[in-house]
């Protein structure tokens, strides 16, 4: 499923938003000129990593400070040690889209 997020130049710099599509939640960063989306719930304890703080390609977890690198999703640091799902993201002609599988 291709979902239109809006123009690039709308979304917040060096901080994430919350997506919700059906029952998944999605926290959506743009970092300069590139956007990375991750699954919103932190492995270690289900915070909203969109309301995390953002270090480059890095977000914070705001409960217990759980790092995830935004392109794999893979925790960088303690306490998470599972991986958060990864979203595809695509930028056309100014517009950012989100894909996710459909149910």
């Amino acid at each position: 499923m291709k979902i239109e997020l809006g123009a690039l130049d709308t979304l917040p710099r060096d901080r994430g938003i919350r997506v919700t599509v059906g029952d998944t939640r999605v926290a959506v960063f743009r970092v300069a000129d590139e956007v990375f989306a991750i699954a919103d719930r932190c492995s270690h304890a289900e915070a909203s990593l969109a309301e995390g703080e953002v270090y480059g390609t890095d977000v914070e977890c705001p409960r217990h400070g759980s790092e995830f690198d935004l392109r794999p999703g893979e925790p960088i640091s303690l306490p998470a040690t599972q991986p958060v799902a990864v979203y595809e993201v695509t930028i056309e002609d100014g517009n950012v889209y989100l894909f996710l599988e459909q149910p």
